[in-house]
Order: structure tokens, then sequence, then C-alpha cells
């Protein structure tokens, strides 16, 4: 790959959707599935297409719209185009009086440059002339979890600045971000600094932390071995560590080693309910029904009375065969035991019949709730939200949403990105935008869960106006741009004929130092030879040779 390539293509920003003429794919002629699942208990990701039962007539205007990329709604119209106003004066201090806003604009617009090395993030920061505090380094820690690089360099930056070491917490977040971005060796530089700083801090929270990413890697072997080891890093080997790696390696689907370490350290760290617990989860994630009951025999030879949370997991493991015969036996033994299902334990039950198609004895389970006296919280609003939408009733799925704060429950992100996953799965663009306005106003942080599905019912639409508004959107409210997005993006525009948008953006997912999934390479090539764009395909390829800096 030539320099002159590697400049041409340097200066595209994500934020800027609109102006992709001045770009190395200008040539272009213009002619889902999603890496990472969205989990919206949050109600899990269901494929299943739904049927809509309401299907009003698509307004005059949006048949008549001349040009689809700068389209927007006009009912949105004022809030959209205001909003990418005031990111236009940036942080011109006569429109921000806060401080903290002024700088937090100034770093995130440095930061969203692409840089060779840690060192030219860390010059281009002291070049901002920005006093760093602890606070914006966490917002932008927060910001840009997903670039490992733009997160370190701000940390080193602020440090050297500041005169003082950050915060324990502090140290864990940057650990955090290391882990996700794969960066070890930097991930375990940071803890022997903290080491060396001494005064306890590293702690179980930390070692937490770096057992949870190693193991989310796949790298199941180094987060034992990071227990095995945790005293050198002056953390107690106890019930607490022992536990927080059971529980990894049973969420990352290596339950058969979680059950190893605990047969290994059993005489050693005598094993409590939690312990017993997070196997028979990981064995119930594993569809080994068998195993989960075992575990539960085993649980009662200690000793220690399986509780809410043990029937709970069982339970869950027989939702998941479609035995609902033996579900309420379950739930009539627990109450036998004196041991009474609790809320969590009913919404798992009424998702799990929710998304078999059993609608009626889904909101039969509501009914039984309320006979029991069961308060009912926002995680089982958000599944009754998804059940009467995947049923294709989107009008009593926002009944209820509305009647929420009438029943004195507080909706949270978890229940509006139901809701907005349901009417983007109905095209609802309106609805869908009105939503996120509304999460705005009421204070309600918005995280991933909440812009997959827009972005993805904006690319369906071809609304790249409304695309490059939520992008700016999820930087400001500090939701990383990860390889996710970027699949998300490149996915969804080239599946409907926006080859140039879909190009640019894995152009920059290149440049960022991320490393796209083959898949995306091949369905772009795939696109771009069914147009005959042989030359832009050949560009593609050369963008493979490209390996990220990982200085």
């Amino acid at each position: 790959m030539n320099r002159c390539f590697a400049r041409s293509i340097a200066g595209f920003n994500v934020n800027k959707v609109c102006k992709l003429s001045c770009i190395s794919f200008c040539t272009l002629i213009e002619s889902s599935k999603i890496d990472d699942p969205i989990e919206v208990i949050k109600p899990p990701k269901d494929d299943d297409p739904i049927v809509v039962a309401e299907s009003p007539e698509i307004p005059i205007w949006v048949k008549i719209s001349e040009n689809e990329d700068d389209f927007v709604l006009p009912s949105l119209s004022y809030w959209i185009d205001n909003y990418k106003r005031n990111e236009a004066k940036g942080y011109d201090e006569t429109t921000i009086s806060n401080k903290s806003d002024i700088d937090a604009k100034k770093i995130t617009k440095v930061l969203r440059e692409r840089f060779e090395s840690l060192d030219s993030v860390v010059q281009a920061l002291n070049d901002s002339r920005v006093t760093p505090s602890e606070s914006l380094v966490a917002q932008m820690l927060k910001r840009f979890d997903n670039n490992w690089k733009s997160a370190y360099g701000v940390f080193i930056w602020a440090e050297s600045h500041m005169g003082a070491k950050f915060s324990p917490a502090m140290y864990d977040v940057l650990i955090d971000c290391l882990g996700k971005s794969k960066k070890f060796d930097l991930m375990w530089e940071v803890v022997k600094q903290m080491v060396d700083i001494g005064e306890n801090y590293v702690t179980i929270n930390t070692m937490a932390k770096v057992i949870r990413r190693l193991g989310k890697a796949g790298m199941h072997e180094d987060s034992i071995d990071a227990f095995r080891r945790i005293e050198e890093f002056g953390v107690k080997r106890d019930l607490l560590t022992l536990n927080v790696v059971i529980d990894s390696l049973a969420k990352e689907k290596n339950v058969e080693r979680a059950n190893d370490i605990y047969l290994e350290f059993k005489d050693e760290i005598p094993p409590n309910s939690h312990t017993f617990n997070s196997l028979m989860h990981g064995w119930s994630k594993a569809r080994q029904l068998g195993k989960v009951q075992t575990t539960m025999d085993e649980m009662r030879e200690h000793g220690i009375c399986p509780d809410v949370i043990s029937y709970t997991t069982l339970i869950e493991a027989y939702c998941c065969e479609k035995d609902f015969r033996k579900v309420d036996l379950l739930l009539e033994e627990m109450q036998e035991k004196g041991c009474p299902p609790n809320i969590i334990t009913y919404t798992i039950v009424m998702h799990a019949l929710g998304k078999s198609k059993e609608i009626d004895k889904a909101l039969k389970v509501y009914d039984k709730m309320k006979a029991r006296g069961c308060v009912l919280d926002t995680s089982f609003y958000s599944s009754l939200i998804y059940i009467l939408s995947k049923a294709g009733r989107l009008k009593d799925a926002r009944e209820v949403f509305d009647e929420m704060p009438e029943r004195g429950i507080k909706r949270d992100t978890q229940t509006y990105n139901t809701m907005i996953t349901s009417v983007c799965k109905h095209t609802q663009e309106e609805e869908a935008l009105k939503l996120l306005r509304e999460m705005e106003t009421k204070g309600v942080n918005p995280d991933f869960d909440t812009y997959a599905p827009l972005l993805k019912m904006c690319c369906k639409l071809k609304r790249m106006k409304v695309l490059s508004f939520l992008l700016t959107h999820m930087s400001d409210n500090n939701v990383s741009v990860g390889l996710g997005t970027y699949s998300l993006l490149v996915r969804g525009l080239c599946m409907n004929g926006k080859l140039k948008h879909a190009c640019s953006f894995l152009e920059d997912a290149v440049m960022k130092g991320f490393i796209p999934y083959d898949t995306m390479f091949k369905m772009v090539e795939t696109e771009l030879e069914k147009e005959g764009m042989s030359e832009e395909k050949k560009r593609i390829q050369e963008l493979k040779l490209i390996q990220p800096n990982t200085c």
C-alpha cells in the first residue's frame, strides 16, 4: 500500500458523512446481520420476523422525497438541524457557559483525529492548551473506550500535567479499556505501574477486570493464570477472587474449565452459593440440563440450600428447552420450600413463553404475579413490551410503555432500548427518533444498544443526514464508536446500495487502527464486483495490507 493512497484516505471523519465528495472513494458510483449482538432483561435479541399488526400509510412527504441522503422528517428537522448547527459552533465560549463542556469539546475534537503513536496523541493534547482534570479524563475514557490509543494518550497526557497519580478507580477504567481493545501487554504494564505506586492500588476490582477481559478474549488459561498469581499483585486469593474466575469462565462458554477450577480449589477455598450458581448458569448456557441439576444436588451436599437464584437458573435452563410443564412444577416447588419466585424468575418465564409464541400463557404469568403480590419492575415491563411487540401488538406495547410512569415505574435505558428496537423493526422512523429525543429531555443516558437499531434503520432507509446526526449524538453521549458500529454501518449501507459510504466507513475503521472482520471486506468486494468496480475493489483489497500501528 503506497503512502499516497494512505494519505488520501486519512482525512475522513465518521461524523461528516454528508461531506464525502472529497474522500478517496469519491469516484464510486452509488448503485442484517450485525456482528455484535444487541441485547435489549435486557430481552434477548430475536431475529424472527415480526408480523406487523398496524401498518400506517406512508406520508406523502416521504414518497416525494427527491434526496434520500439529506432527507429529515419534518417533525424532527428542527431538533436535528439545530443539534448539527450547535455541533458546528464547536467550543465557542459565547455559546457554552460550562468550562468543562468547552474542554470536553476541545479534547474530543483532538482525539477524533488519526494518530501514528501515543506520543503524537500526547503532543496534540499538549497543543490544545486544555487543563486536564480527573473528571475530564474519566469522560474521555468512556467516550473513546473503543479507541485505545486515544484513551491511553489522554491518560498519559493528564497524568503528566496533574502532578499526582489518579485514583485506583481511574486506573481500573484504563485497564478495562486496554483489555477491551485486546492490548494485553499494555494492560499488564498499567497493572505493574499500580503495584509500583503501592498504597493498595491494585484491588480485587482491578484483577476482576483483568480476568474478565482475558476471558472475553478467549484467553481462558491466561485468566486462570492471573488468578493463580493474584497475590503477586497484592490481592488475596480467596473466595471472592475464586468466584470471579469461575463466573468469568462460565459466562464465556468454558464452564468445563470453570468446574475444573472449582474442583481444584474447593478444599482450600470452600465454595458458597455464588460458586454453585455461577456453575449452574454456565451449564445452563451450555444446554447441559443434567449438569445443572447435578450441580444443585452437589450444592445441597455441601450443606448449602438452593436459593431463589439457583431455582431461577434451573428454571431458565428448562425454559431454553421449552419444557414449560417442568417450569410450572419448579415454581410450585419454590413456594413449597419457602423460597418463592421473585420478579426475575417470573420475568424469565414470561419472556421464554413470549419467544415461543405462547403469548396468552405469557400474559397469564403476569396475572399470577399480580395475584402473588409481586412488585413489578423495569425489567418486567421491558420484557412485556418486547413480547407484545414480537407478537405484532405494537400499539399494546406502546400503551404499556406510556403507562409505566402512571404506575410509578421509572423508564430507564433498558426500557427505551426495548421500545426503540420495537419501533425500528416496524420501520417507524419518526417514533424511534422521538424516543431518542425523549431520552435526551428526560436525562436518560443512551448506550450502544440504543443507537444500533436506529443506525440499522437509517442504513435501510438511506437517511445519511440522520445517520451523521446519530454518530455525533453517540459521541456527545460518551458512547464509543467501535468495530461493532463500523460493522453495522458497512453491512447496512452495502446491503442497501450505498457503496460509496460503505467503503468510506471501512476505510475509516482500518485507518483508526481497527481490524475489520473478514466478512466486512468480503461483502464490500462482492458488491463492488457486481457493479463492475474493479479499481475500487482493488483498493479495498489493499486496505487488508495495512497493519495497525500498535505504538
